[in-house]
């Protein structure tokens, strides 16, 4: 086993070891959101609000497409966590072989459908007029960068499943360095526009992918396949479909609300699109350690419940989610009062109305981020444990949340209903979710009292 691959997390502390693991996926999550805002600042400083707005008007439907993504790759590094908790190193390997083969497949399906489709999604989000010509080129650019966002998410999925968090963060960091030196090329140099800041960020994403997969074959022999372990066995690829496609269609059913709600505020002008798009990128900064929380918590829970430890599984989670509400309690003080001032990142200062649409949005997020520390935490919890049919709904409850308040509040309230569309969805997710991570734990642990 190589010197890296020393990330098990069946011993030890069960907060310390989460934090531990936790803090690398943080700045790695800080610097994929470091370079998506160093695309919104210049494009936003140097192009102005609109071509922000145009940037910002598709910000819903990449979520659902590249959170499929995300999620289908997530769910495949369930079972290879399981399988190294519990030691069965050549089932592991079994196991990211066909992960290699089903993401390929699927790449190759959603790369075709969304660049054939672009415009017509756009359409769907009723793009102002004035912006679809620049949102079309970067959204296009984006969806063809589909194959080099599965590379980095699949590689570093597995990696981090077998406890190296170190790796993905290491080859991320350069290329959110890379990504902000082509950002200055593309836009300010070649002047390609909102077009430019696609391509830096595709290819940064890109490079930094294969360098780890590169890195994966090169250091980490117990991860590598040998010739024996390919061929195609359809249990485990059954096994892989049944936990990565409902975690993918979880963030894309919980992005279908957000489009739902993005078409919603982009019908009321450019103003509104320009200053959503402004606090979405404060938010998704602020989310970042949710998000590695999450993914250590899972990491955690999937070890220990490969070894069949379930009292640390319990220990785990508990613990996960008093930091994760400690954090959203924290972060939403700073939301609250200082959402706006942020948000002169993004737009110049003379774009007043664009600026107080982003800080209301802001603020009224502010009051509620600390449910995130709920929601997040126990949906990878019951992901872990292998529910993940049943984290679904969890995205299914956040949808229909956000929906009714687009179709019935904004029509009636504009902007104001936009404000409290997130919160609605969030508390609505994390009452289903929390009920359903008690009814696993009791479920695994009559299964563990049987054997």
């Amino acid at each position: 086993m190589s010197k890296t691959l020393t990330g098990r997390m069946t011993e030890g502390k069960p907060l310390s070891l989460i934090l531990r693991f936790a803090f690398p996926l943080l700045l790695g999550n800080l610097f994929q959101q470091t370079y998506n805002m160093v695309d919104a600042a210049i494009v936003g400083q140097t192009l102005g609000a609109d071509a922000l707005g145009s940037v910002g008007a598709s910000t819903s439907v990449q979520f659902l497409v590249i959170g499929f993504c995300i999620g289908v790759c997530a769910g495949f590094s369930i079972p290879v966590a399981q399988t190294f908790g519990a030691k069965k190193y050549e089932n592991l390997r079994k196991y990211i072989y066909h992960a290699v083969l089903l993401t390929t497949l699927f790449g190759a399906i959603i790369t075709i459908g969304c660049a054939l489709l672009c415009g017509a999604i756009l359409d769907v989000l009723r793009t102002p007029k004035e912006l679809f010509a620049d949102a079309y080129a970067y959204l296009l650019i984006i969806f063809l960068g589909i194959p080099f966002n599965l590379t980095y998410n699949l590689s570093s999925s597995i990696l981090r499943a077998v406890g190296d968090g170190r790796t993905p963060f290491l080859f991320l960091a350069f290329s959110a360095v890379l990504n902000i030196a082509l950002d200055f090329l593309c836009i300010m140099g070649f002047h390609w526009g909102t077009a430019g800041a696609a391509i830096a960020t595709v290819f940064s994403q890109g490079l930094s992918g294969i360098l780890c997969v590169l890195f994966m074959r090169k250091k980490h022999p117990l991860l590598t396949v040998t010739a024996k372990e390919k061929h195609w066995d359809g249990q485990f690829a059954k096994i892989l479909c049944a936990m990565g496609l409902p975690m993918g269609l979880q963030f894309s059913i919980t992005a279908i609300g957000s489009m739902v709600m993005q078409s919603a505020n982009n019908s009321l002008g450019p103003v509104y699109v320009s200053g959503y798009a402004s606090g979405m990128k404060i938010k998704q900064l602020a989310m970042c350690p949710f998000d590695a929380l999450a993914t250590g918590v899972s990491t955690f829970v999937g070890q220990n419940y490969g070894a069949n430890q379930i009292d640390r599984v319990r220990q785990g989670v508990r613990q996960g989610v008093w930091a994760g509400i400690l954090y959203g309690a924290a972060i939403g003080v700073v939301l609250i009062f200082f959402g706006r001032p942020m948000s002169l990142m993004f737009v110049n200062a003379e774009y007043t109305q664009v600026l107080d649409a982003s800080g209301q949005y802001l603020r009224a997020l502010g009051f509620f981020y600390w449910v995130l520390g709920i929601l997040n935490v126990c949906r990878m919890s019951v992901q872990a444990l292998g529910f993940s049919i049943r984290a679904v709904f969890g995205g299914v409850m956040e949808m229909i949340a956000r929906t009714v308040v687009s179709f019935i509040f904004v029509p009636y309230f504009g902007f104001n209903a936009i404000c409290c569309a997130d919160q609605s969805a969030w508390i609505a997710a994390a009452v289903y979710i929390s009920i359903t991570l008690r009814w696993c734990l009791k479920k695994i642990e009559t299964r563990h009292a049987a054997v």
